[in-house]
């Protein structure tokens, strides 16, 4: 018998000064059980990074090999971004360059990517963007994980504060395209 997924939820109060996005939010995120800690906390942190009307996590979940981490759509239905977390394959990132106008890739792993990117060419590999998160925050996060959490998360000037309960982490995400850094 297949094991249940874990179901958490987050309650996040999102202060966004580089966007002016200021937002309660409140998910219920499903932790697959093949999905790390690490990974689960990227893709919140992802979905809060790129909160906007028409962003969701993705039906399947991280099981689901047709879609992203994170999907984005306008109100007619039509794809207007792609988000993956972690370190999707060449071929994976192809076929959301194809699909949608804007891909965007989560990774500790952007080194990673990137060697993957020059092994296969990609359509419109130069519009790609990697935001690059550190392992060792993620890993910090994640060892606070439990059924219920809440975060206060406050990003500016590309630093992000992330406060759950008593404790404070720190990181800076840097964003490029797949033809630079």
């Amino acid at each position: 018998m297949a094991l249940p997924a874990t179901m958490r939820r987050f309650t996040i109060s999102l202060s966004d000064a580089d966007r002016g996005v200021y937002e309660a939010l409140d998910w219920r995120v499903a932790q697959h059980p093949s999905e790390s800690p690490r990974y689960l906390v990227a893709r919140v942190l992802a979905r809060a990074l790129e909160h906007t009307p028409g962003l969701e996590f993705s039906k399947g979940g991280v099981s689901d090999d047709e879609e992203p981490a994170l999907v984005h759509r306008d109100l007619r239905g039509d794809l207007v971004a792609w988000i993956e977390v972690g370190a999707p394959t060449a071929d994976r990132l192809h076929k959301a360059s194809k699909a949608s106008p804007r891909v965007v890739v989560y990774t500790w792993k952007p080194s990673h990517v990137r060697e993957g990117l020059a092994e296969r060419k990609i359509h419109r590999a130069e519009a790609l963007e990697l935001v690059s998160l550190d392992p060792d925050f993620l890993d910090g996060v994640a060892a606070t994980l439990d059924r219920t959490n809440a975060w206060d998360l406050s990003v500016s000037g590309g630093a992000i504060y992330l406060t759950v309960g008593d404790r404070l982490f720190e990181t800076t995400v840097s964003g490029s395209t797949s033809r630079s850094g």
